[in-house]
């Protein structure tokens, strides 16, 4: 198999869209069940969000009038085109630490924000005055928690003094998880975990689409397909961005035996199960809490962080 077939079915199969896909909406219905059991309801079947899904994309696509058509359509794809190339880097470098390459954190970190640009991007071509709130919201919500993210993310690289998502696996391997051997890392984890919650716009972070307040706020005037990526893009989040989370500071996702596989599994869970509790245990923050949140407690806290691992503790 010549390399660019090898490349595009890498992309579209896996572990890229297909496989990413197929774990994120089963992971949306993890989701979806232990908030109806929280809530004393039954929840819907494993099923259900596949079914939504593909009724969604045989819907009618309604434009709406004055809405910049090429933007409007396009910017649900340049979220999913972000997510699914964050899941293939990601799992290439788990399954084949080698193959990184110089600054590939940074590819990831950059491809990590496009579904939030794509968020931006459509809410404000749809010239909705509640879509432009939403999409407001969202830059601001990017620029609160972004900055702390970065400097979390980069504990390790001061750490190992490489700046290679492979090398970070390979550390780990020899050495074991980052958090359980740094206390750097401790605190980097907690950071990057809270602002994980913020780039799903998981409550207490959902200000931008606010059901109460601005009936979902960017994504107001989207229909049919359009919407479907851009809430497949949202699933697909929800098992990527954990897996980010394991790679740089929880051992990486390891499969070269039973014994690995079954714990990269309970790892992903073991994330997947505090977002969902921090989602049904908490009321949305506005706006200007969020900001002094992500700038005035996590930003020191990611910076306390990274000084001690430029010291190596």
């Amino acid at each position: 198999m010549s390399d660019v077939l090898w490349a595009l079915v890498s992309f579209i199969v896996f572990p890229g869209f297909l496989f990413t896909a197929v774990v994120g909406l089963f992971a949306g219905w993890i989701d979806r069940k232990i908030t109806a059991r929280l809530q004393w309801r039954v929840g819907p079947p494993w099923y259900q969000n596949f079914i939504d899904f593909f009724k969604l994309m045989g819907k009618e696509t309604i434009i709406p009038a004055g809405a910049r058509k090429m933007t409007f359509l396009s910017a649900p794809l340049i979220g999913l085109i972000g997510v699914t190339l964050v899941s293939l880097i990601l799992w290439e470098m788990n399954l084949y630490p080698a193959s990184s390459f110089l600054g590939d954190i940074i590819v990831v970190l950059y491809l990590s924000i496009l579904p939030s640009l794509a968020i931006i991007l459509g809410g404000s071509a749809s010239r909705n005055p509640l879509a432009s709130l939403g999409a407001s919201r969202e830059m601001k919500l990017i620029l609160a928690y972004e900055l702390p993210f970065i400097v979390a993310v980069f504990t390790p690289v001061a750490i190992i003094k490489d700046i290679k998502i492979g090398s970070i696996v390979s550390y780990q391997i020899k050495n074991g998880m980052m958090f359980t051997h740094h206390l750097s890392s401790i605190i980097a984890l907690v950071v990057a975990f809270f602002c994980i919650q913020a780039k799903l716009g998981f409550v207490p972070f959902d200000i931008p689409e606010a059901e109460q307040e601005i009936m979902s706020g960017p994504l107001i005037e989207y229909s049919g397909p359009p919407l479907a990526i851009f809430k497949l893009t949202k699933a697909m989040m929800l098992f990527t961005l954990p897996v980010f989370l394991i790679t740089v500071f929880a051992g990486g996702m390891r499969f070269d035996s039973g014994i690995q596989a079954l714990f990269s599994i309970i790892k992903y869970l073991v994330i997947l199960l505090l977002i969902i509790i921090v989602k049904n245990t908490n009321a949305r923050l506005r706006i200007d809490q969020a900001l002094r949140f992500f700038w005035l407690r996590m930003f020191p806290l990611a910076v306390v962080g990274f000084i001690l691992a430029l010291f190596g503790i």
